[in-house]
């Protein structure tokens, strides 16, 4: 997931707080969305809103992000397509319904935002700032952050009536659940239209307060932190690890697997929010853990984890030779 390089808006230069009374505004119809980063998050998110009818920009300051985001969107709706999950021509008008962009400016009209960027507060605030200044004062300023509190990003806006957290799972069009978190001035119209919205996308829709880690997180990144251990401590090996939990507690997919899926920079940066969040060392992450991302070990994406995922990348590369 990409970082937007965004320019430097200083507080003194920000306007006084808008102030827009729940009459004044309509926010219970969403026909236009943006999501601002092009990673699996984020194109899985502008992949499901375009399927569903909608008006999608997605933003990305790399051009080559935005160029991998529209070749994956286009592959996975041909592939609905051929399995006769979407007709021709419902693929056919998703496409059309999105458009690519590195420029913020193109989210004036969208009725809602959802930033899909790297799990950083301080990256968060200064896109929210940003977005807050270009989008429309009736829009809705959403973060699929699975970890940061609400209330912190919407004290960066003038609109903090209008933020709130929308955490899809991964992969987005696949995962039924999306979680949502209101922070301490959520309006229950920005609620409301929010929760529309992921279920128009087919999703169940959870809430949580807004704490460290949310639901989600607060329990399953303590048991891929605890598998960290388990293996740092010699407990047992990476695949014993995994499999006891799939064919022990009918996990999909192994706590050591599922970290590399998700990123396990992602993984530390959570438990580095619950840690300091809750205040229990409890929740310190891992040094095998650290170790992994201090060495560029980051799962999947980058070919190598805690599993080695290079040759078996390769043979699927030889295959469609």
């Amino acid at each position: 997931m990409h970082n937007p390089i965004l320019s430097t808006v200083s507080r003194a230069e920000r306007p006084k707080p808008l102030i827009i009374e729940e009459s004044e505004t309509n926010m219970t119809e969403i026909k236009a969305v943006g999501v601002v980063g092009s990673g699996q998050m984020g194109s899985g998110i502008a992949q499901l809103a375009a399927v569903h009818g909608l008006d999608v920009w997605l933003l990305d300051t790399d051009p080559a992000a935005l160029s991998r985001a529209t070749k994956s969107i286009t592959s996975n709706i041909h592939r609905l397509i051929s399995k006769g999950q979407l007709s021709q021509a419902a693929g056919n008008d998703a496409l059309c319904h999105l458009r690519c962009s590195s420029n913020l400016e193109e989210l004036r009209m969208a009725d809602i935002v959802i930033e899909a960027i790297v799990e950083s507060e301080d990256a968060k605030k200064t896109l929210f700032l940003e977005l807050d200044m270009i989008a429309k004062d009736s829009a809705i300023l959403a973060s699929n952050t699975s970890s940061i509190s609400i209330t912190r990003l919407a004290s960066a806006t003038r609109r903090p009536r209008q933020v709130i957290g929308m955490h899809f799972m991964n992969p987005p069009p696949v995962m039924k659940v999306v979680e949502i978190i209101r922070g301490a001035d959520t309006s229950d119209n920005t609620f409301y239209a929010t929760k529309a919205l992921a279920e128009r996308f087919g999703k169940t829709v959870i809430c949580s307060q807004d704490f460290p880690g949310f639901v989600v997180n607060r329990i399953l990144m303590p048991m891929i932190n605890e598998a960290f251990y388990a293996l740092y401590t010699g407990v047992a090996t990476r695949e014993d690890i995994d499999t006891g939990m799939k064919l022990g507690m009918n996990h999909p997919m192994g706590p050591l697997q599922l970290a590399d899926f998700i990123g396990l920079d992602v993984c530390l940066s959570i438990m580095k929010v619950l840690q300091t969040g809750l205040g229990d060392n409890k929740h310190a992450p891992c040094p095998l853990l650290v170790q992994y991302v201090d060495a560029g070990r980051l799962g999947r994406k980058r070919g190598i984890g805690v599993y080695d995922y290079r040759a078996t990348e390769q043979v699927k590369r030889s295959a469609r030779l």
